[in-house]
């Protein structure tokens, strides 16, 4: 399985990540709900990820996501 991650204000679909790194994110990062699809992401929890151990392909998609902006939502989809 992989989890498409898109930019959720422009729809920009950002890349694929593995199975691991979508549970990575979920451990990781906190949910408003059971039903939520989303997550804000700053260069400061990009840095968290990184120092807890997230691969590095992930930390760069993330960053290369955040890029020089103060965060963004991105939104994930499970792909078949």
């Amino acid at each position: 399985m992989r989890v498409r991650i898109t930019n959720k204000g422009t729809g920009a679909e950002l890349g694929t990540i593995s199975r691991d790194d979508f549970q990575f994110l979920v451990d990781n990062l906190e949910e408003e709900s059971s039903r939520d699809t989303d997550y804000f992401i700053d260069m400061a929890t990009v840095e968290m990820l990184d120092h807890v151990g997230a691969h590095p392909s992930l930390v760069a998609l993330l960053r290369n996501a955040v890029g020089s902006s103060d965060g963004i939502d991105i939104a994930w989809e499970k792909l078949a």
